[in-house]
């Protein structure tokens, strides 16, 4: 509704609730029930595929695609569920949507040995984001986390030791003095919110206080904070540099991608996810790659930069967790389905068709992943998703994610008032005293 409107908004709530009812009956009735997994773009052809390979002759899976944007698939599945929909029975949930939907009892919960099988062998990451108020409710699928891509020419031009841990600053300083660049999303967008929650708590901080985090509207905002105040300085430097790239305001997850390799300069430094990877191993001798072989060779990776020199750093963690919804008709099917969707084959298809990270530790050493991806990238995306920082763990997440936005956007105006000025405009939003 925020991109185009509707004139015949009655023939448009008319066939919203007859395709419901009929997904409604396709979960139900007589013979062999169907079970709807509503999924992100991410990943479609593997998707279809477990989907297809874990039904059984007890039930059939099929797929419903959500938007693109994560916003919006959230409003989708959240106006089904606030409807009790039974024919909502799974669904790939972005995990700073876990906590949300847990907390207004939109998942059913995995319990007992269920819930232990769920956790085994799961990364300290995933394993905490699918936990809401002790119970196991949602199953993670895959992870993402970002690490510091660069030019290892680039690196060694600024005579950096990427074998150690860098900073921020030296960062931004290396690709400045040497015509390189450095490549972060900063668009008015939820990937902001993870550059920004990066930066604070690798300066040891946190937008809302961790043990707080549950109280809701009650939390406790510590954004206005030191760490803030790091967070802050870094953004700004990187506006003032020359390492900025041109579309710096409005930059996302693609848009530097083609700054690392370009026909002429030395490339860049970039914070992003695990796809990056087979992105530019697949497009060697392709536009916006790799020119050869030796030239993608070029391609380093290291530990997500540190805010403050010594304080490690907190990679961002993402990824997929499904979950099961708390009205569909078929809950053991549902959550036997969302078990085989997650198993250590299903995490390995996912790792070696699509780039994204294994959530169990055993995937990391699948002879098929293996030989995907190099020995030491394997270890970096375990490390940083054993070590990293979660978002906000609030069932209000997507206020709190909305208010950070409005005050620190654009990174251009982005200064050491920005912490307090978003601290004081949280409150007020998490208090009801204000709207977003």
């Amino acid at each position: 509704m925020s991109e185009r409107s509707f004139k015949k908004v009655g023939a448009g709530v008319a066939a919203a609730a007859l395709s419901l009812s009929m997904l409604t009956a396709c979960g139900g009735g007589g013979g062999k029930p169907t079970l709807n997994w509503y999924i992100n773009p991410d990943g479609q052809d593997t998707l279809n595929k477990l989907a297809k390979d874990c039904s059984t002759d007890d039930y059939q899976i099929k797929i419903q695609l959500l938007p693109s944007s994560a916003t919006d698939q959230r409003t989708q599945l959240a106006r089904r569920l606030a409807a009790k929909d039974s024919s909502t029975d799974l669904m790939s949930l972005d995990p700073v949507f876990v906590p949300e939907f847990a907390n207004a009892g939109w998942l059913a919960p995995f319990e007992g040995d269920l819930g232990d099988q769920v956790l085994e062998d799961v990364l300290a990451g995933p394993a905490d984001i699918v936990q809401w108020d002790d119970r196991v409710v949602a199953v993670p699928q895959w992870a993402n986390t970002q690490v510091l891509w660069y030019r290892k020419s680039l690196a060694e031009a600024a005579g950096l030791d990427m074998t150690q841990p860098v900073t921020w600053d030296q960062v931004i300083d290396a690709a400045a003095d040497n015509d390189g660049t450095v490549g972060v999303q900063a668009n008015k967008y939820e990937a902001y919110v993870v550059w920004i929650n990066a930066l604070i708590q690798g300066a040891g901080g946190n937008i809302l206080d961790p043990d707080t985090v549950e109280d809701g509207r009650d939390a406790k905002v510590t954004i206005d904070s030191p760490a803030g105040e790091d967070a802050a300085a870094v953004i700004k430097k990187l506006a003032d540099s020359p390492a900025a790239q041109p579309d710096f305001t409005t930059s996302n997850e693609g848009t530097s991608l083609g700054q690392m390799f370009p026909e002429q300069g030395p490339g860049e430094f970039m914070t992003n996810w695990t796809f990056v990877y087979n992105n530019y191993k697949g497009l060697v001798g392709k536009p916006g790659g790799p020119t050869d072989e030796a030239a993608f060779a070029d391609l380093g990776w290291a530990r997500y930069p540190q805010t403050v020199q010594g304080e490690e750093s907190r990679p961002p963690i993402g990824g997929i967790d499904i979950g099961v919804g708390a009205y569909t008709k078929h809950r053991n099917f549902a959550q036997k389905a969302a078990l085989c969707v997650t198993s250590d084959d299903a995490q390995s298809a996912l790792a070696v068709n699509d780039g994204f990270a294994p959530t169990r530790a055993a995937v990391y050493d699948a002879p098929a992943v293996k030989e995907v991806f190099p020995a030491d990238l394997l270890a970096l995306f375990r490390e940083s998703l054993d070590s990293g920082g979660p978002r906000p763990k609030s069932a209000f997440y997507s206020q709190v994610s909305s208010a950070v936005q409005s005050r620190w956007h654009s990174p251009a105006s982005v200064g050491a008032s920005t912490p307090g000025k978003s601290a004081a405009f949280l409150k007020a939003i998490l208090s009801g005293k204000a709207l977003l």
